[in-house]
């Protein structure tokens, strides 16, 4: 009904509560605001003042209104709200006190945003980041030759913490002015991403509705193939809504590449292949084509009736290990990855010590108890082919108990984002853990934030397993990665995005062969 308008809306109208001063002159002259001014009012808009002839009259609610809901005076008196039991009524914000950003007005300076949550940031980056020029004294190791921190060999200068806000990008970068100028050179090669991560910041919290956060709520069809090619041709083929705008594109990207990156290697349609730069090796090959044998099942003729009843694969498990902010993501998301594999279903299997971090009140954790000694938390309801359970607990704890015993590289791989497993700072807390995952022979997807990051981990995987490990594919930038960038709050000139890179290895497969088959190589 076009005319329709809730009763609380009404209510507001009537008595002009938080309406502006030239509205609020009677409350009865309300009810002759035509609806596109009210639809415009609360859209955010300011309307325009009501015209002289109108001011100071008396005029009745219009029809529209009093016919969608009584055709008395009294029907627009709001009647007692009844809400459900163990909730109560949240009274509504004053429209005058909401923050909405236009996309026109959404660079602001980190310190006088006006969202509070980033000027708590500002204030999180100036209490805990240090001025990278070159005069100060190193505070930490450079994790790469790309890193601020490699420049301070010859410094005199103690360590200052940032607290002057570069004015082209908004973020606090430099401990004053002058270090600011004279490090522009170096600042200017981050300072445009820099901005665009400060819009991205301000345009989440901006209030306006993000139709890129709409997912598709059904399988792929068999009739209309996938196209992994790009991202604009996987969300054209999906029949995503269209997306115009690149930052409304960065959005949508930063959620669905964890799901898509899993899929984009796993599908028989992947963009990575054995072709040259296709990036897949010959054990990759093998590896995978066993994955997609089960993900691909041929059609069978099953049916819901008895007759049509066919025995059905177990599902496929994916192990996401070290599991952090991808566990968390709405699981409209993670139904992403099985709408792509139609006729297979799937288990996913987040495992890691900060995998329900900050998650208390959506699911407390269970005690363990003997029927469920590792207190996993299991969401079973996801449609028809998605199954997700979430351990609090080291991967290398649970492969020793036999939790998911045996492994089939028909039927499980592991996925791990942004391990870090070179890092100086987490790479011991995977020494006892790569070697179980060789020990499976299942495929081992891994991604990075940058091709630094990604180099040292194969460095490191390499220089620990010695010659037990196999490359499946080569090591490169992820087609499905985010395009939005990220902040690290603890160093403003390390900026990264989510799965830049995605590679992949497996433990060394050795083939049995007979004696009569090595002497005949002879």
């Amino acid at each position: 009904m076009a005319g329709y308008t809730c009763m609380r809306c009404v209510r507001l109208l009537q008595t002009g509560q938080g309406l502006p001063k030239t509205l609020n002159q009677k409350s009865s002259a309300v009810g002759a605001i035509s609806f596109t001014t009210r639809q415009r009012f609360l859209s955010g808009q300011r309307p325009s003042p009501l015209p002289p002839a109108l001011k100071g009259a008396r005029t009745e609610p219009s029809r529209r209104h009093v016919s969608a809901l009584d055709t008395s005076r009294s029907a627009l008196s709001d009647p007692p709200a009844v809400f459900p039991a163990g909730t109560h009524e949240v009274p509504a914000q004053p429209l005058e006190s909401r923050l909405i950003l236009r996309q026109n007005n959404l660079f602001h300076p980190f310190t006088n945003s006006p969202i509070p949550a980033i000027r708590r940031r500002a204030a999180y980056i100036k209490q805990h980041a240090y001025c990278p020029h070159p005069s100060h004294n190193s505070t930490r190791v450079p994790t790469s030759p790309h890193d601020f921190e490699a420049r301070k060999t010859s410094s005199s200068l103690p360590p200052a913490h940032v607290d002057f806000e570069c004015p082209d990008c908004g973020i606090p970068v430099s401990c004053c002015e002058e270090h600011w100028m004279e490090d522009y050179e170096a600042h200017l090669e981050i300072c445009d991403v820099l901005r665009q991560i400060n819009e991205d910041d301000h345009d989440l919290r901006s209030g306006r509705f993000f139709p890129e956060f709409d997912y598709p709520a059904y399988p792929q069809m068999d009739e209309a193939l996938v196209n992994m090619s790009s991202w604009d041709t996987f969300l054209y083929t999906r029949n995503f809504n269209a997306i115009n705008d690149e930052r409304s594109m960065r959005q949508a990207t930063s959620l669905l590449t964890y799901p898509i990156t899993v899929g984009s290697v796993l599908h028989e349609l992947s963009p990575y292949n054995i072709r040259k730069e296709g990036r897949l090796t010959l054990e990759g090959l093998k590896s995978l084509s066993a994955l997609r044998y089960t993900l691909h099942p041929p059609r069978s003729g099953a049916g819901t009736s008895i007759k049509n009843l066919r025995p059905t694969a177990p599902p496929v498990r994916i192990f996401v290990l070290g599991a952090r902010a991808e566990s968390s993501l709405p699981r409209d998301i993670w139904l992403q990855l099985p709408h792509i594999f139609p006729r297979a279903t799937m288990h996913i299997i987040f495992i890691g010590p900060e995998s329900m971090a900050n998650r208390d009140s959506e699911f407390p954790l269970p005690p363990r108890t003997p029927e469920n000694p590792f207190g996993a938390v299991v969401e079973d309801r996801l449609g028809h082919s998605l199954k997700i359970s979430t351990f609090v607990e080291y991967y290398h704890t649970l492969h020793s108990s036999g939790a998911f015993a045996p492994y089939d590289p028909y039927f499980d791989c592991f996925m791990l984002f942004h391990p870090g497993l070179g890092h100086p700072a987490s790479s011991h807390e995977w020494a006892d853990t790569i070697p179980q995952l060789l020990e499976t022979k299942c495929p081992i997807i891994c991604t990075g934030y940058t091709d630094w990051d990604m180099k040292r981990d194969q460095d490191w995987v390499k220089g620990q397993c010695g010659g037990e490990v196999d490359i499946l594919m080569e090591g490169g930038e992820n087609r499905f990665r985010s395009l939005r960038w990220d902040l690290n709050d603890l160093d403003p000139g390390d900026v990264t995005c989510g799965n830049w890179g995605v590679w992949a290895f497996r433990g060394k497969r050795y083939e049995a062969r007979t004696v009569d088959e090595i002497a005949s190589t002879k």
